[in-house]
């Protein structure tokens, strides 16, 4: 494959009035999702505080849970600004999502933007929202961890939490070195030292009242309910090319039933975002429409998805340079 095609950025051809049109942001879209998706968190958590001391009440906790761990995306929607039209709007719940997240939202925000510039690099500037980090033969174990309910907290020095509590000290991790200027570094450390007294508070609240469950609404969703987010989240990229800059090769493209479409905002369609990273999610699947012509051809579901993922993390375990080769209509006119 051609060095050159993979190191070029690429945009697929889409008609100017269209992009235009689909580019517009509106608060009444945003707030009519959130309000669902809130919505949501009210009744399953509501179910599960009247079902205690069942086993039904495990059930709606995990529910609960794995509702709560979409607010990942609601993160990501308000961190491009395009959840809302109302700048306030998307502000406001990022600083919210990012709490729902574990993610300090200085940090992200930082990160975020060079993980857009220099997708999947493990060069320098390293992309710090790689999937796992750089080293391919663990990738399958921590994708294990990463899934399974509260096993994360026994490698507790990796999970993200870890990273705010270090930033909350004073530590000058390697991602706020690489990614956060150094202005805006106090934020981040104060930001951080906010996060740990609230999640402080939250324990207190729990040992005061002698009930878990401060904790479980509050503090623990992301460790018991984070299965179905990261299952979906882990496919965005995941055995696809590294260090190139079409994202053609290096973002997946997929389609996921209505009710994880609505919870992920529509990041199932991530090459088009990645593409056109302005474009408000409820409009992705419509500039989907108009470039799939243009585009690999996407995985129909997480099945599908994760029949080429994992061959591909077998195989990367021992050949650091195999990725899943995509085909790409009309190459030979890029």
């Amino acid at each position: 494959m051609d060095a050159k095609l993979l190191n070029k950025w690429h945009k697929c051809k889409v008609d100017i009035k269209v992009l235009k049109e689909l580019s517009k942001k509106s608060d009444l879209k945003g707030l009519q999702h959130i309000s669902i998706f809130f919505g949501l968190l009210v009744i399953t958590g509501t179910f599960a505080y009247l079902t205690l001391g069942t086993w039904w009440s495990v059930f709606w906790f995990l529910v609960y849970g794995n509702i709560y761990s979409f607010s990942n995306p609601l993160w990501h929607e308000t961190g491009h600004k395009t959840a809302f039209k109302t700048n306030f709007l998307n502000e406001f719940f990022y600083y919210l999502s990012s709490f729902m997240s574990n993610f300090e939202p200085i940090r992200w925000r930082y990160s975020h933007f060079i993980h857009h510039a220099n997708t999947y690099s493990t060069e320098n500037p390293f992309d710090h929202e790689i999937e796992y980090g750089n080293d391919l033969k663990e990738t399958p174990k921590k994708l294990i961890i990463n899934i399974i309910p509260f096993l994360d907290l026994l490698f507790f020095k990796k999970h993200i939490s870890f990273e705010i509590i270090q930033h909350a000290l004073g530590v000058k991790t390697k991602v706020m070195l690489d990614c956060i200027p150094e202005n805006a570094r106090i934020k981040s450390i104060i930001i951080s030292r906010i996060f740990l007294i609230i999640w402080s508070l939250i324990i207190v609240w729990s040992i005061l009242v002698s009930s878990w469950l401060p904790m479980l609404y509050l503090l623990l969703p992301q460790f018991y309910g984070k299965t179905l987010h990261k299952l979906v989240a882990f496919t965005q990229h995941a055995g696809l090319a590294r260090n190139v800059k079409d994202h053609r090769f290096s973002s997946r493209e997929m389609y996921l039933n209505p009710i994880l479409s609505f919870l992920y905002w529509k990041m199932e369609f991530h090459l088009t975002h990645h593409m056109y990273p302005t474009v408000p999610s409820y409009n992705l699947d419509k500039l989907h429409h108009h470039i799939k012509e243009q585009l690999p051809k996407p995985n129909n579901g997480l099945i599908d998805a994760y029949r080429e993922i994992i061959p591909a993390l077998i195989k990367q375990k021992e050949d650091r340079s195999y990725f899943i080769k995509k085909d790409i209509p009309q190459l030979q006119n890029v």
